[in-house]
């Protein structure tokens, strides 16, 4: 099946004022299949957001090559923009609009027909506020509005960047629900989201960028698997057994490290291996459990990201840009 997205050694590099020119892409490559979610995460300065806006045709790259829908961009963006939906960051609405006169703009703008304004309002969850002005809405419910906006066109493919921000986890799920039920209506969506857990659970696969560079793809499955490190969490019956039990594991060829009420054992492939040794030396194993990895630690490992105690981990900070009803971008 043809990509919905493609991206082959794609290369950016911005020159500066008395500054050494800045690489913001150095050879990436992406493949979205369709009918799927499709995570796109990076951290900050990784190059996500110039994928974005050059794929979108806002940027113009040094080199590479970039397909849309089979359609080479940006030679024929023209005759498949109206087929991609995308929000990239949150874009500026004016406050003194309603959201439905904000869409009906929209929708006269990009000939899209009337009617399509109260399906998206329904979609997204905003039809009892259809009529409030939009200086009234939460920043969750300017999110939906983003989101109906990008809907407008019934595109094929939708570029979502953080659609959960300012969202309560029942919103949240409502978004996750959303996207589901436009993947399995036919649509491609390429989602970005700090909150990788979120990711985790709605994405069947992912691509993580850093310094330019592709440095994970796959199905968010594989990339799992592929870096799990098989470890098991051990807990004994008694705290005090715990220095004996590391040197026994320790001497059958394990890695061991004590923490202050388990320790956690890698490098032994059957976990009941480690319950006969140490019942060998009457010690006795009151939890057994292996380690899973997530998407988080994944994403950590592969770009050296270190968090910020108390901040939610910045998975890509994009500047202002919609692709909106007109099928133009536009910096917000």
């Amino acid at each position: 099946m043809t990509a919905v997205v493609e991206i082959r050694d794609l290369r950016k590099t911005y020159r500066r004022w008395r500054k050494p020119p800045h690489q913001a892409l150095a050879g990436f490559d992406m493949e979205v299949a369709p009918g799927q979610v499709h995570g796109f995460l990076g951290p900050n300065g990784s190059g996500k957001t110039t994928t974005l806006r050059t794929l979108l045709g806002l940027i113009r790259a040094n080199g590479g090559s970039m397909r849309i829908l089979g359609q080479p961009v940006p030679q024929a963006l023209p005759q498949v923009i109206g087929q991609v939906g995308a929000i990239v960051e949150a874009p500026q609405f004016f406050g003194n609009f309603s959201a439905r006169e904000t869409l009906i703009l929209l929708a006269t703008a990009g000939g899209v027909e009337r009617r399509r304004v109260d399906e998206v309002l329904e979609l997204v969850g905003l039809r009892e506020r259809a009529t409030d002005k939009v200086r009234t809405y939460s920043l969750g419910m300017k999110q939906r509005l983003a989101v109906a906006s990008a809907l407008l066109k019934q595109p094929k493919l939708l570029i979502l960047d953080e659609p959960a921000n300012g969202l309560d986890p029942a919103g949240i799920r409502e978004m996750r629900d959303l996207l589901r039920n436009l993947v399995a209506g036919g649509m491609t969506v390429v989602l970005s989201s700090h909150i990788l857990a979120e990711v985790q659970q709605i994405c069947d696969a992912v691509t993580i960028i850093a310094q330019g560079r592709r440095v994970a793809a796959g199905a968010v499955t594989e990339v799992l698997a592929a870096h799990t490190r098989k470890e098991v969490r051990v807990r004994l019956e008694a705290v005090e057994d715990q220095p004996t039990a590391a040197q026994l594991l320790t001497n059958a060829g394990a890695t061991v490290t004590v923490e202050s009420d388990h320790m956690v054992v890698h490098g032994i492939d059957q976990p009941a291996q480690i319950t006969r040794t140490l019942a060998a030396h009457d010690l006795y194993v009151a939890e057994l459990t292996p380690v899973s990895v997530d998407l988080e630690s994944v994403f950590l490992e592969l770009t050296g990201t270190v968090p910020v105690p108390g901040q939610p981990l910045q998975v890509g900070v994009a500047q202002p840009v919609t692709a909106g009803a007109s099928g133009e971008g536009a910096a917000a």
